[in-house]
């Protein structure tokens, strides 16, 4: 029997990666991306899965870091994201950085060449036709304001947007690096293990650094007027909104100074230190690691060139600020990411209340996957909540809210970036390492970390695996 396709609205990382799911179970896709005939704030091509805000796509390590737990089920679930990053990483210490153009590149590529995948470039300006038996929305931070209209109209929402900010980029051959220098923090390597120089740090002395902050403090800032009393994500702050909390706040946040050894000056430890991380496999481009911002275009120039080792910068592109959208999940999701007022709709990916490139790209992987379950008559299961995927289902379907999640509680949740605090517990017992003494304190809770890995990724391979066997069309 002919399978109906299933409507994919957004081709960002979410809606890039629940198209491939799908058609890799072998049900046809609609992926509807309005770029390049509607643009927006914030993208500059029309590629599927561009990269805006950073690179970067945080921690490889599946040991000891729940990102890169989640990177690790993505892959062993044929993850079209997490495989075009590791194809195309820069050096980035222990993180996972791509070179965002070749990466979007080859994630059209791949879903142009799926027999499955039917692209249609165009806005949709309105709630899907009910002729459209299976959705997904993944249309992100970037929703556009009629499709907006139409889910705070079928959601009763009063409002779906908060700020979301980029950081600048700088031409390598401009950076001084006879005051600046390669290393990443504590010289740990990334993967593969290459990247212990991954990143480039300027030291900042007390008098440079509080110049610095008085600086971002009365610079111009872009207003936006028609967006005020939008609340901005707290892992995604501009700079000077850190600044305004507290002169210490960026020595106790990206400008840190902890783990680098300026070779320049050896004896003298740096009082704050900014990083740039690598843009593209080039290495002609790097970003300014934390430095997103509302400064104007002009006042970024003159301040960030006060910082030792750019003061001859040359920008690629300067900081920004654009509105980002997410619904009130745990209110308005089943556990099967299914819009509860029309449940032949789905939501995936950053609308739906996570944070970051790979959770985002996570979400459009269950969901694509459990859309063409539904599709061939398969068992629809979320993920466990024991595996990373699916502690990211269960905090947006309501496992941050203590009691009825449909009360006025659930209004306090906020977008979340994956995290061992969304794992349930494990019984860990009396824990020893090679020497034979007893684990505690940090030692502990980092061997604790890696048996929550562990676990999750048994979990996961039995979730993939109720996923397979005979169906029936639909």
């Amino acid at each position: 029997m002919t399978i109906e396709p299933i409507h994919i609205i957004g081709g960002g990382m979410a809606g890039s990666e629940a198209a491939w799911q799908a058609a890799n179970m072998g049900v046809p896709v609609v992926l509807h991306e309005m770029r390049p005939v509607r643009k927006t704030d914030a993208h500059h091509t029309d590629g599927l899965a561009e990269l805006v805000c950073s690179n970067s796509f945080r921690s490889d390590d599946w040991e000891y870091n729940a990102v890169g737990l989640l990177h690790e089920e993505m892959r062993r679930a044929n993850g079209l994201i997490i495989a075009m990053g590791d194809l195309h990483k820069v050096p980035a210490g222990s993180a996972l950085a791509v070179d965002r153009d070749a990466f979007s590149a080859d994630v059209t590529a791949a879903l142009e060449a799926h027999p499955l995948v039917t692209i249609e470039r165009g806005e949709v300006d309105g709630w899907p036709p009910e002729a459209w038996s299976s959705v997904i929305i993944a249309t992100g931070p970037l929703t556009s304001d009629a499709l907006a209209k139409a889910i705070l109209a079928k959601t009763g929402e009063d409002s779906l947007a908060f700020f979301d900010a980029i950081a600048p980029i700088v031409h390598v051959e401009s950076i001084d690096m006879s005051k600046a220098w390669k290393q990443s923090r504590y010289d740990k390597p990334g993967p593969g293990g290459d990247g212990a120089e991954a990143y480039i740090n300027c030291a900042m002395d007390k008098e440079q650094y509080e110049a610095f902050i008085a600086a971002l403090l009365a610079g111009p800032k872009t207003e936006f007027k028609e967006w005020e009393g939008t609340p901005y994500f707290e892992g995604c702050l501009p700079i000077e909104v850190m600044a305004e909390r507290g002169a210490e706040t960026l020595r106790y946040g990206p400008m840190k100074p902890v783990g680098l050894t300026n070779p320049h000056n050896p004896t003298v430890k740096s009082y704050a230190i900014v990083q740039l991380r690598q843009d593209n496999k080039l290495g002609t481009l790097w970003n300014i690691v934390g430095f997103q911002t509302k400064l104007k275009y002009a006042a970024q120039e003159q301040i960030f060139r006060t910082i030792p080792g750019l003061e001859n910068a040359q920008f690629a592109r300067l900081g920004g600020i654009h509105r980002n959208t997410f619904i009130n999940s745990p209110a308005l999701l089943d556990g099967q990411l299914r819009l509860k007022a029309d449940t032949r709709v789905r939501f995936a990916g950053q609308v739906t209340g996570v944070e970051g490139y790979v959770e985002s790209a996570a979400m459009g992987l269950v969901a694509g996957r459990m859309a063409a379950a539904e599709r061939l008559g398969l068992r629809v299961e979320a993920p466990p909540s024991t595996t990373a995927l699916g502690a990211l289902v269960n905090h947006i379907t309501g496992g941050h809210v203590v009691g009825q999640i449909e009360d006025s509680t659930a209004r306090s949740f906020q977008p979340m970036n994956v995290n061992y605090g969304l794992f349930p517990d494990i019984e860990v017992g009396e824990m020893k390492g090679p020497d034979g003494k007893r684990l505690k304190g940090a030692d502990r809770g980092r061997a604790r970390k890696r048996l929550i890995s562990l676990r999750a990724l048994d979990d996961v391979e039995t979730w993939l695996k109720t996923q397979t066997g005979s169906a029936t069309a639909r």
